[in-house]
């Protein structure tokens, strides 16, 4: 479960590392995010701004920008519907804009298979694996 205030890896290309959750969007009186829910964030860590040779930064979001966000991995259990129960070894997300298309060009790890069901598919297909 993804609470205000918890701190989750960017598993994309857009120039940020780690992203602390500001509010859970898409919920009624819940006040937590699961898979597939969008969630507004602040980047705590990006990388270093690298200018290649066209003088053009390759980082799209830098510290201190707020950003929506889809949860693509927690560490809390959950059950699926076929009775199986799936936990990750972290809490990760893909930085969206407000269309819902990711900002990053990238998925660099897995992502839960969920995800296509909830309409991300351009999220699920950018990954390696979906699991």
């Amino acid at each position: 479960m993804i609470y205000l205030k918890t701190l989750l890896n960017v598993v994309d290309n857009s120039g940020a590392l780690v992203v602390e959750c500001i509010k859970v969007l898409r919920h009624g009186p819940r006040n937590c995010a699961k898979i597939g829910d969008e969630i507004t964030v602040v980047v705590k860590k990006a990388r270093a701004l690298q200018t290649d040779i066209t003088g053009q930064s390759s980082n799209k979001v830098k510290r201190r920008d707020i950003c929506r966000a889809v949860v693509v991995r927690q560490k809390a259990p959950f059950r699926r519907p076929d009775g199986s129960v799936v936990r990750f070894d972290d809490n990760a997300c893909v930085l969206i804009n407000k269309n819902g298309e990711p900002l990053g060009t990238r998925v660099s790890s897995v992502v839960a298979k969920e995800l296509r069901e909830l309409e991300y598919t351009k999220i699920a297909s950018l990954a390696p694996k979906s699991f």
